[in-house]
């Protein structure tokens, strides 16, 4: 037996009993020619029109591609095709948080009220302009909101529903203690971004978010990409497909919405997983912050909201939220990801933190989405990215 072959089952047998995992090395990425192969089949298994892969070693771009048509006219998808970024749109905010965080403009653990200069539910909704401040007004008599942090936004742990107009009643409640478990909230980035745009100027804030991830956008060379649609300025722009193979026209979000308004290409938006994996643009501290497993997670599924927690033995002990990202542990070790969806966006961002390796898929059809664990597989090997708890269910997709 090979000396270092003699000693893994012992090393093995220790990080087991520590329960820490046992990385194995990263396998050789296929060629572009193997990937394709598999794009392919993808799409004639679930009849999906379009596709685009990027792939990222060791914290650069290594190979981007664009699969199939983007409209039903049947114009090509390119990889400087304008698509919908649905919830990745909550990655880069995260990271533009982060980057506050640096600067000493946010501060992770305190409650967002010390950055107001007025209780929360003084503000809206404005009589002129009823979508200014959101409707916090709705918890007037709940005084929880004063618990609500910045990592609690980030992490889905402020107990609201995933949006306020899905509620019965088409109010803003807080469900849960903040901080005490996850459900998954659109509406916890919406309050982060408005207290970063609303908040207190001698602190920094009053801040608009459209312009700080633009700012990250140009830095990075993201040319095509966008917090709101930049109507007529860009004929590329892809349609999409819904579950019934029904063209939908591109969903074009003219707000900045912290939680899923992005516009990109996979061209771009593997510029900024680029940067993510490998920090760039942030300190150590704060590019550790958003994979530091804090609020772990113990429902049997993303969706529906509110799930009860599985009993403890049955509950994934390597599941948690990060910040804007989901974390888990596999056999290569500590990894994060992100879904986006919507009814014909299919879109995934899956990443190792050891070898620095992502996949990133964007897809106009959500079809596409039944295949994308195998594809993750062919290029990145065995992960365990939790897409089994993902895909459980859409019900109240982000």
């Amino acid at each position: 037996m090979h000396p270092r072959e003699k000693g893994f089952p012992l090393l093995a047998a220790l990080s087991a009993a520590l329960c820490f995992p046992v990385a194995i090395a990263a396998q050789t990425l296929p060629n572009g020619k193997a990937i394709d192969a598999e794009v392919g089949k993808i799409m004639a298994h679930t009849h999906a029109n379009g596709m685009a892969v990027a792939v990222i070693d060791h914290g650069k771009t290594a190979y981007v591609n664009s699969y199939g048509i983007r409209n039903a006219k049947g114009d090509p998808l390119t990889t400087d095709t304008v698509m919908y970024g649905a919830s990745l749109t909550k990655t880069v905010f995260a990271y533009t948080v982060m980057q506050m965080v640096d600067q000493g403009k946010i501060r992770l653990d305190t409650p967002l009220m010390s950055d107001l200069d007025n209780p929360l539910p003084s503000y809206g909704p404005d009589p002129v302009f009823p979508d200014k401040y959101g409707p916090y007004r709705d918890l007037a008599d709940d005084p929880r909101w004063k618990k609500i942090t910045p990592r609690m936004c980030l992490t889905h742990s402020t107990g609201f529903s995933n949006f306020w107009f899905i509620e019965p009643d088409q109010k803003l409640h807080i469900h849960f203690d903040p901080g005490t478990r996850f459900s998954y909230s659109g509406e916890g980035f919406i309050l982060l971004q408005f207290v970063i745009e609303h908040g207190r100027k001698a602190q920094g804030l009053g801040l608009d978010v459209g312009d700080l991830t633009k700012a990250n956008f140009d830095r990075l060379g993201m040319s095509r990409t966008s917090l709101v649609w930049r109507n007529g300025q860009d004929p590329n722009v892809a349609d999409g497909w819904n579950d019934q193979g029904q063209p939908q026209l591109h969903d074009k979000r003219s707000k900045v919405r912290a939680a899923g308004s992005m516009n990109t290409t996979i061209n771009d938006l593997s510029k900024f997983t680029a940067a993510l994996v490998r920090g760039d643009g942030l300190s150590a501290a704060s590019r550790a912050e958003i994979t530091r497993p804090v609020q772990h997670i113990g429902t049997p599924s993303l969706f529906p909201l509110f799930l009860p927690d599985l009993p403890p033995a049955e509950q994934r002990k390597d599941l948690y939220a990060g910040l804007g990202v989901v974390l888990f542990d596999g056999p290569q070790g500590h990894g994060f990801y992100k879904g986006g969806h919507d009814g014909q966006t299919a879109n995934s961002m899956v990443c190792i933190e050891a070898s620095q390796r992502c996949v990133l898929i964007l897809s106009n059809d959500v079809r596409s989405e039944a295949g994308f664990a195998e594809l993750v597989r062919l290029i990145l090997g065995d992960t365990g990215v939790p897409y089994d708890w993902e895909y459980g269910d859409h019900a109240g997709k982000s």
